[in-house]
């Protein structure tokens, strides 16, 4: 099952189009801090269908309670910064404020002078996962989604803080949709995907993964309890504008591909130096 939270409401995306459910829950986010699960979703009666170009998209979960990251996850983005592989994972907590809707443009503030991109697998609690081996973590995912975890990379080296360097607003776009586990073809090498300004620039799957999901998400549970509509970013692959020295300017269009999901767009908006501050839209894409 595909899932999308739209202006009009939540609906499931069925041949090429949106069905729009029969429901008052506001956000995926929503269901599944009530029920713990997606599935009722695939039973609910459709009330109307609309051309899914023709949708405007809201960040599919509205804003998470949590969000978690990892650094450093995949091998190859390891070998790129020539380093180790660490032996735990690097864990992190973003603020949930940076959530930003698909298509939305996100403004970069001024004291971020190397803004960068990464291209993620977004993991969605579904039932409340502590001290949890990893046998219990599939079961208790509700799905995945499609994650730019922006870093203001400046920011990072600076203050060590990677709480800090993710946590602008605007700086976590989640979308476009959600994929229920069982629509997978592969839970185990989902691919992830991102292109800037057209340029493909990351290109790996989750068998790239130093700490695969159910693995990293046990972990993680045995210091915290993941509770439904919780997000954990898995990492992100080698190719990011570290790795290039390219970071991002404005104008820049990054999306993000991820197996299961609709693209993640995000446009980049540098305000030049002495103009007024921009506003950034945390709920609704630019038309």
């Amino acid at each position: 099952m595909r899932l999308v939270t739209t202006q009009v409401g939540l609906g499931r995306i069925e041949d090429g189009a949106i069905a729009l459910l029969d429901t008052a829950f506001p956000h995926v986010g929503a269901v599944l801090e009530q029920d713990g699960s997606l599935q009722g979703l695939a039973s609910c009666a459709v009330r109307r269908r609309i051309p899914l170009d023709q949708a405007t998209l809201l960040a599919p979960l509205g804003r998470p309670r949590a969000v978690w990251g990892v650094g450093l996850n995949y091998v190859s983005k390891a070998a790129r910064a020539g380093r180790g592989l660490p032996e735990q994972p690097i864990l992190y907590l973003a603020a949930s404020s940076g959530v930003l809707a698909p298509g939305a443009q996100v403004v970069i503030p001024r004291a971020a002078t190397e803004p960068d991109y990464e291209g993620e697998i977004a993991v969605v609690v579904g039932r409340r996962l502590y001290q949890a081996s990893e046998s219990e973590v599939w079961p208790a995912i509700a799905g995945i989604t499609a994650a730019n975890d922006m870093t203001a990379r400046d920011v990072m080296r600076t203050t060590a803080v990677p709480a800090l360097a993710k946590s602008f607003p605007g700086f976590t776009p989640l979308g476009a949709s959600i994929c229920t586990p069982d629509d997978l073809a592969d839970r185990d090498a989902i691919r992830v995907r991102t292109r800037v300004n057209g340029e493909l620039v990351q290109d790996d799957t989750s068998t790239g993964m130093i700490f695969a999901v159910p693995d990293l998400l046990s972990r993680l549970s045995w210091f915290t309890a993941l509770e439904p509509g919780d997000v954990v970013l898995t990492g992100t692959p080698a190719g990011t504008g570290q790795d290039r020295a390219c970071f991002l300017a404005d104008g820049d269009e990054v999306r993000v591909e991820v197996d299961g999901v609709l693209p993640l767009v995000t446009r980049v908006i540098r305000p030049a130096e002495g103009a007024a501050p921009l506003d950034h839209r945390l709920t609704e894409p630019v038309s």
